[in-house]
């Protein structure tokens, strides 16, 4: 894939503005041009007061209840008439929405994007019934499913101490119930103004028409003073913390191990190394875990290494997490698959990967990067988050190398930092399960 040259623009209100033309953009399946249109806010599951749990994720469902000039659903309808697909996810440090459009749509894209931006309709009536839907979502994903909220959810409050880390993002029933239209508009003043926001612009764009769009459409979202985002920084663990939970649905037990990450902004290399250790360590048969705990010793029937506690890596400011987690039999206990797995992280830190198991993953992910960034909807998300994040959307296209260059020692010295005297234990016991996780 041929890189795109980036062009930015920053609006008088704040606005930051990220182009990505790609004249290619859709036509390589045999699809028409297409386009893809993002907005980054830069507020997540740690902005969240105290007592207002879940806040983030609810007001990203308001975001689509109405605006200014339109209707409830009528957002859905502009996209899906013009042939395009939309979402928008709540993370810990921001909140994006996006669609995917033929290119000829693009100014209906601006449109409703910047008309939310200016006001989006924020009543009693789109309140409660948000509210209700965000309590169904987590009845179906966390309270009524084995696992849920493994580990994402339930992994935090155990390594974490502060609320800002250690809450759950999903949300507490009575936080959602209490919150309030006044909270919701003041939520808005405070997270959703233009100079809070990155608005990326990828695919088969002229960038001189898009600038000419962006201005008519976001030029008059009025400016609001944008507080300095604070520091959620906290001291590392000081030892082996442990936290149990009982799982109704859960057939088997499992258990999380959590470690602190290097910043991912300020350390973005040795960070980088976490993500390779992470893939040496679970990613396909051939893997350190898969091979001990599941093809080995029969220890485990799933388990998984990963940077971030969303599933992804480089999804997060600093503090973030490196997770472990097994899922295994009552009669292996807790002790025996926790041993082995310090056991391979030990091999590790002495001897490094070998060179085989460093190239293979190294271009897995490389591979893995480039095919995900010809995907219009990924680059143009991939493009904003890493403006947001980390001030640079051009790291995306940097990643494949970068990751191409971390050393076997690099590896060693990511394994050696996950010392067992400063991590969380999280252990998921099934209801009713009389052996209790012990070895």
């Amino acid at each position: 894939m041929v890189e795109p040259q980036l062009h930015r623009v920053t609006l008088p209100n704040g606005l930051r503005v990220v182009l990505a033309p790609d004249s290619a953009a859709g036509q390589a399946s045999g699809q028409a041009p297409v386009v893809g249109v993002s907005v980054h806010y830069d507020v997540g599951f740690r902005s969240e007061p105290e007592g207002r749990t879940g806040f983030a994720h609810l007001f990203e469902h308001l975001m689509f209840q109405g605006s200014e000039s339109l209707e409830k659903l009528a957002h859905f309808r502009h996209v899906q008439g013009s042939g395009g697909t939309f979402n928008g996810s709540t993370h810990q440090d921001y909140t994006d929405y996006y669609q995917v459009l033929p290119s000829a749509a693009l100014e209906r894209a601006l449109f409703l994007e910047a008309d939310r931006m200016r006001a989006p309709k924020i009543t009693e009536e789109n309140l409660r019934n948000q509210v209700d839907v965000v309590k169904e979502e987590i009845r179906l994903n966390v309270l009524n499913r084995p696992y849920g909220g493994f580990p994402w959810i339930l992994l935090p409050p155990v390594l974490y101490s502060t609320f800002a880390n250690a809450h759950n993002g999903y949300g507490d029933f009575t936080d959602l119930e209490q919150a309030t239209v006044d909270d919701c508009a003041a939520f808005f003043d405070t997270y959703y103004a233009p100079g809070n926001a990155v608005l990326t612009v990828a695919g088969d764009i002229d960038v001189e028409r898009t600038t000419e769009l962006v201005h008519k459409h976001f030029g008059d979202v009025p400016a609001r003073e944008v507080a300095p985002r604070p520091s959620f920084g906290e001291p590392f663990p000081a030892g082996e913390l442990r936290g149990k939970q009982v799982d109704p649905h859960a057939p088997l037990p499992a258990v999380a191990l959590g470690y602190r990450l290097p910043d991912p902004v300020g350390e973005l290399d040795a960070y980088l190394a976490d993500v390779v250790l992470a893939a040496i360590l679970s990613d396909g048969d051939a893997s350190r875990l898969q091979q001990r705990l599941l093809h080995q010793d029969s220890l485990v029937v799933d388990v998984h290494a990963g940077c971030g506690l969303m599933g992804a890596p480089l999804d997060a400011r600093d503090p973030d997490t490196f997770t472990i987690t097994a899922i295994h039999t009552p009669e292996v206990g807790l002790d025996r698959v926790v041993g082995a797995i310090d056991d391979e992280l030990e091999k590790l830190a002495t001897d490094g990967p070998s060179a085989d198991e460093l190239s293979r993953v190294t271009a897995r992910w490389a591979a893995s990067l480039y095919r995900e960034h010809d995907r219009v909807i990924s680059r143009t998300l991939d493009l904003g988050s890493a403006e947001l994040l980390h001030g640079r959307a051009e790291l995306i296209s940097e990643l494949p190398k970068r990751i191409g260059e971390v050393s076997a020692e690099d590896v060693a010295a990511a394994a050696k930092a996950l010392r067992s005297d400063a991590r969380a234990v999280l252990e998921i016991e099934p209801a009713g399960d009389e052996h209790g996780g012990a070895a």
